[in-house]
């Protein structure tokens, strides 16, 4: 077979790949030297920091055999020059005087620190701790060892650079950070702090370096827990360079326990150290979060801290060093850190106890960061403003389970050490399935070959040397009716003695498949050969498993074959492994194959023993197999009612960014509440890239991530079973990339990431709306940010920001709020200016200043009052004032936007036009948006990189017009013309996208062409099928024809805001289209499998895909646009769309053509907002432009490369006179000529 473009990228990637088996053997090294503990507190013997916490904590890995399987690295003490990396020459010699102190002068010296003790060996002993994490650093970073545990002390996280604090002298993970960055070159640092005190020392040496990730999860109680400081608040970001690169997730409430730590890392630090890509992590590894710990009060066992510690091996390659912080409750803390070893080492991760709740406390605290980080990161801005949850009576909102310190300990140790089986991965594979093949089409994509080729990469990775092989064996009749009718058995039975017409006519009787003699007993060695694999793990003989089978089976219903399937293998392994086990165990089957699973969601709809999760290509219903019961509003029924999770794509070539987001926000988080005691996977690679069915672009590194995540639930037992995937490289890849992280190994890095498509963000977005009435987990409240609208003309950032409060920090520095960046949201309210308002979940909370009164006010009751923002309004203004627009914004944005109306004579007065449904959030949100401006006289320029941000402080009458957060309009406020600027989020732009359906604007289109004489109306455009309805071999295509649809079905789809494929007229007419009239049928190849790659990157040329992607590209974009009704295209522009009204004149300095990016300087495909005129890169660049509109809501865009306008809310090229000035200013600038037929 002739290789695709995208096999021959897979090829090259596999060149860079090393998954040669010898590397599956990784090292753990730990450092400990028994001199540590020769220094206690003289004057208080039962000081909780003590020696006993590090010899019980050796005791303990010496009793669980687990230091004899690590590397033991000697320890040794830190030069005065590494010291120096963080703290003072001056503290530096003051410690070191403390050797030779007598014991009232240490006392004395220590009375003068805040939870400070002195020792004439404390100095020795810390010094012996800086240098021990400083050994693993360089052990880990030069690939000695895979990872490392430093069990020392004294702790390190709260010395500050110049004077002790909190039983702390030099702040370890500090020096080694600097360390690291300074003797290895490492250029980007994740360090996570889940000890239960904020290292603030840790954030202040660290708040303006954006090479550091500093992540804490502490309890705060707002402010009343040690050590007292608002900057251990959750908007706290850093400051200069570093702002956003801090990320405080404070517990308000004590108890929180697995579920709320676990829920965390989820759903802020993960998506936000994926982006970040860091190159080593460093952990503060304190364990006074742990259960049963006196200081900390919280409730994380040590199945948690396995958990973490796992999902962090995902980071970095793998390079993650713990060193010891916190502790005081001993039993506690050596089984959290054996817990933390035992996965360091490789182990398979413990379940974790049910019920898995995170509580209400800890959801609000989790929200709350990610309104402070979403304006900094990409990963946390796909979040809706989802309503809250109304539980039926006597429901809970939260629960944290209480039981006693020793119960819960005892029942997660004995799960974290529970015996594990003497092998690691079982293997089946047997070359008679591919004794199934298509007799009339050898070229049909489920090829025999597919399995021995995947064997084959296995093989030559030595990956097949490291596993179990087991025995394969055919199921029975009996076996086939846990799932099958006995009737549909037995016709497929009779397969075997057809004859080939026969067998041809049985095939027509389903959908896409095709049979052979050998099609029945295949099929039953790939189900019985799986139930042998899951056997060997119930049993104990391994720990997971891999299945190569074919063929597939996820199509397959009861009583029919579909889509390449007969039995279904997976739903079938289910049922075996409960009949095996006697009861209804909880099964998960993750499917992740490209087409829905409709086969195994049927038989499991109403069953709430298995967990049914698809992650699959949709296009509203278009794509195989064709059916609404993919969608995500399909939850199950009667007792399996919640149980069933589509997360269906539409509208976009899905891949990494999409999949990693869905696992981190949908599939991770349910699946632990879930509580699984068997994964089995339903793993088709034809979402991969380069596959020519599913047309998506996951890498093999992804697929490992993902397999990664689902090790840590049922205790390790995760079985991968082939499903689909066509395109041999890549499936080969692909499978064997999870039989690689199933064996231990490392996942690769994924790389930079993209944004996820913004139709992925709204799919992902309701599967949450609608299982967040299931799953605790799912009840995320982060309220929709309105974004800073950088079109407001004439109104300065002073006028927009009010004075920041003085806040005094642990050092004794005085910073402002604002240079923490801690800016309350503070509305003005008329009738009482000394209160305050403060957001919860969907009502305000009114307190007086005084102190003596608190009213909580919700959306109705907020209606009646008369609240402006405080930081629109100028200091002298108190009160509120409606102004009105002259033009009405089309009914779909209004209803999803916040108005902002700046009037000519009252420009200083503006107020907000609130949606009466959103009401309270809309006014809050617009609060925070407005309050965050930079100070007056000033904007922000920022440059943006791979780990690394910058940000320098421009003046703004320095800048020309569009380039800075405010537009500088020559002239008095008073002569500025009135504009209109809204703001769209994410979700609710996604979802305006999918209001305008392809019926609407085609009708619009054909008004246009009926007055246009030039128009030809003889030959209509040549139509192109998508990839999933090419009939393949002697299989019927997979998409039924939709080229008829009932009047019925359009005015429904209408109504519910469905997109029709563009075919679908109520003559059932295809649309004419000028650039076809002089192609023929033949000429256009509308029987292509495989389109061209170039074609897919023309519909996205501005990172989004083109409602009209159906029509095929039979030519390129040409470079004269001319503007007479004639002209040529690629693809059909719309001749109006809503949101021309948004699109303001050229400035009066004019365009410049050849300006770079805003955001990275780069000179490729740069494209200029048509609202604000700012300049930025395309997707296939650094994506600057794409992020501009997401975060200000400014839709229409301009091309400097081709001159085209693209339309990020309609999805498409736009070709409009309100367009034609500002076209024809760029086409005479960049050719010296005005463009043809501009007058």
């Amino acid at each position: 077979m002739d290789r695709s473009h995208g096999e021959e990228d897979v090829i090259l990637k596999l060149q860079q790949m090393n998954l040669n088996g010898d590397s599956l053997t990784t090292e753990t090294g730990l450092v400990y030297d028994e001199r540590m503990t020769e220094f206690f507190c003289i004057w208080d013997k039962s000081f909780p920091e003590c020696p006993e916490r590090v010899t019980y904590v050796m005791e303990k890995i010496r009793q669980y055999g687990l230091l004899e399987r690590c590397v033991q690295v000697q320890a040794r003490a830190a030069t005065e020059d590494e010291l120096l990396l963080v703290h003072s020459q001056e503290y530096m010699e003051l410690m070191k005087s403390t050797q030779y102190m007598s014991e009232p002068e240490l006392k004395s010296l220590a009375d003068t620190y805040d939870s400070i003790f002195l020792h004439p060996k404390f100095y020795e002993c810390a010094c012996l701790a800086v240098g021990s994490v400083l050994q693993l650093v360089d052990k880990v970073v030069s690939a000695e060892i895979q990872n490392g545990l430093a069990v020392v002390r004294p702790p390190g996280h709260h010395a500050y650079w110049e004077k002790m604090n909190g039983y702390s002298m030099f702040n370890n993970l500090a020096i080694a950070a600097n360390y690291a960055k300074q003797n290895h070159g490492v250029e980007r640092i994740l360090i996570v702090d889940w000890d239960v005190h904020h290292g603030q020392s840790l954030q202040y040496i660290f708040e303006d370096d954006s090479s550091i990730l500093y992540f804490s999860i502490h309890r705060y109680e707002h402010g009343e827990f040690w050590p007292h400081l608002p900057e251990s608040d959750s908007q706290a970001v850093g400051i200069g360079r570093g702002e956003g690169y801090n990320i405080n997730i404070p517990w308000n409430k004590i108890g929180m326990g697995d579920a709320d730590y676990i829920t965390a890392f989820l759903q802020v630090l993960m998506p936000v150290a994926y982006e970040f890509r860091p190159q080593l992590v460093l952990v503060a590894a304190g364990y006074d979060s742990a259960v049963g710990d006196i200081k900390g009060e919280m409730q994380a066992s040590p199945s948690c801290f396995a958990i973490l510690t796992h999902l962090l091996m995902s980071l970095a390659g793998g390079k993650v060093i713990l060193s010891l912080e916190g502790g005081y409750n001993l039993q506690a803390l050596a089984e959290g850190v054996s817990a933390s070893l035992k996965i360091l080492l490789g182990d398979p991760c413990p379940r974790l106890a049910v019920p898995f709740t995170p509580c209400q406390s800890a959801l609000e605290s989790i929200c709350a960061t990610i309104m402070a980080h979403r304006p900094y990161w990409k990963g946390l801005q796909n979040f809706s403003a989802d309503k809250p949850v109304e539980l039926e009576d006597g429901e809970a909102a939260s629960a944290i389970t209480k039981k006693e310190f020793a119960e819960v300990l005892q029942e997660s140790v004995a799960e974290v050490f529970r015996k594990l089986p003497s092998e690691r991965t079982a293997l089946v594979y047997d070359e008679r399935m591919k004794e199934h093949y298509n007799m009339w089409d050898s070229q049909h994509p489920e090829l025999p070959q597919r399995i021995s080729c995947i064997y084959a990469q296995h093989e030559s990775q030595q990956l097949t040397e490291h596993c179990l092989r087991i025995p394969v064996r055919s199921a029975t009749e009996e076996e086939l009716q846990m799932c099958h009718s006995l009737k549909y058995i037995q016709t497929i039975k009779s397969t075997v003695d057809m004859k080939a017409r026969d067998l041809h006519r049985q095939s027509d009787e389903y959908i896409s498949i095709y049979l052979s003699p050998k099609t029945y007993d295949c099929a039953l060695l790939a189900t019985g050969s799986t139930f042998n694999v899951v056997e060997a793990i119930l049993t104990g003989k391994a720990q997971n498993g891999v299945a190569i089978v074919r063929p597939p089976g996820h199509h397959a219903e009861k009583n029919m074959a579909c889509g390449f399937c007969f039995f279904n293998t997976v739903a079938l392994s289910a049922r075996y492994a409960q009949k095996l086990m006697g009861y209804k165990m909880k099964v998960m089957i993750l499917d992740w194959d490209i087409h829905h699973g409709n086969g195994t969601q049927h038989i499991f709809e109403d069953d709430p023993s298995v967990l049914y999760v698809s992650l699959h290509r949709y296009d509203h219903g278009l794509f195989f197999p064709s059916s609404e019961d993919a969608n995500y509003d399909m939850v199950g029924r009667g007792e399996g009612e919640g149980f069933n999770i589509n997360i269906p794509w539409s509208n976009g070539r899905m891949g990494n960014p999409e999949y990693i987001s869905a696992f981190l926000r949908v599939v991770m988080p349910v699946a632990y509440e879930f509580g699984p005691e068997l994964v089995l996977v339903s793993a088709g690679f034809d979402a991969a890239q380069g596959d020519p069915l599913g047309g998506y672009t996951v890498t093999p590194e992804a697929y490992a991530h993902m397999t990664h995540m689902l090790s840590s639930l049922a205790g390790g037992k995760v079985i991968v079973v082939l499903e689909g995937g066509y395109n041999l490289t890549s499936i080969s890849e692909s499978m064997s990339m999870c039989t690689w992280t199933l064996l231990g190994g490392t996942p690769p890095d994924l790389g930079r990431m993209k944004t996820p498509h913004l139709s992925a963000m709204q799919s992902i977005s309701n599967v949450i709306g609608v299982h967040r009435k299931y799953w605790s987990s799912l009840r995320l409240q982060v309220t929709e940010p309105v974004a800073e609208d950088t079109s407001i003309q004439g109104v300065t950032p002073a006028q927009k920001t009010s004075p920041s409060p003085e806040v005094k920090s642990a050092e004794g520095k005085h910073r402002s709020s604002s240079e923490l960046h801690m800016s309350p949201c503070t509305l003005s309210l008329p009738a009482s200016p000394e209160q305050t308002i403060k957001q919860t979940d969907g009502s305000l909370t009114f307190h007086d200043l005084s102190g003596s009164s608190e009213q909580v006010v919700d959306d109705d009751s907020f209606h009646q009052m008369n609240l402006t923002p405080k930081s629109v309004m100028p200091t002298e203004l108190q009160t509120s004032e409606q102004i009105s627009g002259d033009k009405e914004i089309s009914d779909k944005i209004i209803a999803s936007s916040v108005q902002i109306y700046v009037d000519q004579e009252h420009l200083q007065k503006s107020t907000v036009v609130q949606e009466p449904t959103e009401g309270i959030r809309a006014t809050v949100e617009l609060a925070k948006s407005l309050d965050n401006h930079k100070p007056a006289g000033q904007v922000t320029a920022r440059m943006q990189s791979v780990g690394q941000r910058t940000e320098e402080q421009v003046p703004t009458d320095q800048l020309p017009v569009g380039q800075g957060s405010v537009e500088q309009i020559p002239g008095s406020q008073e002569n500025v013309e009135q504009v209109t600027a809204h703001t769209v989020s994410v979700e609710r732009l996604s979802a305006e996208v999918e209001s305008i359906t392809i019926s609407e604007l085609k009708s619009k289109e054909a008004k246009a062409r009926e007055v246009s004489p030039n128009q030809s109306k003889t030959t209509p455009f040549c139509m192109s099928e998508s990839l999933s309805s090419v009939p393949v071999g002697g299989a019927r295509q997979k998409v039924k024809s939709n080229a008829s649809v009932s009047k019925e079905s359009r005015i429904k789809a209408k109504e519910e805001n469905e997109i029709l494929p563009v075919a679908e007229t109520e003559d059932k007419a295809v649309v004419s289209n000028p650039v076809f009239q002089e192609k023929t049928h033949q000429e256009c190849n509308v029987n292509s499998a495989v389109s061209d790659p170039q074609e897919e990157l023309l519909g996205e040329a501005t990172g989004w895909s083109n409602v009209l992607r159906s029509v095929p590209f039979c030519q390129l974009f040409g470079n004269d646009v001319s503007l007479e009704s004639g002209t040529l295209y690629a693809v059909t522009p719309l001749p109006w769309c809503p949101h021309l009204e948004t699109v303001h004149p050229v400035p009066s300095s004019g365009l410049n053509v050849l300006q770079t990016c805003s955001d990275c300087g780069t000179e490729r495909e740069n494209w200029v907002c048509l609202v604000c005129y700012q300049v930025y890169c395309g997707r296939y660049v650094n994506e600057h432009m794409l992020m501009h509109g997401l975060s200000t809501g400014h839709l229409l865009v301009l091309s400097y490369t081709d001159l085209s306008v693209w339309c990020y809310g309609c999805e498409s090229y736009v070709h409009n006179k309100v367009l034609f000035e500002v076209q024809n200013t760029a086409h005479r600038l960049k050719y010296g000529e005005h463009m043809a037929g501009f007058n």
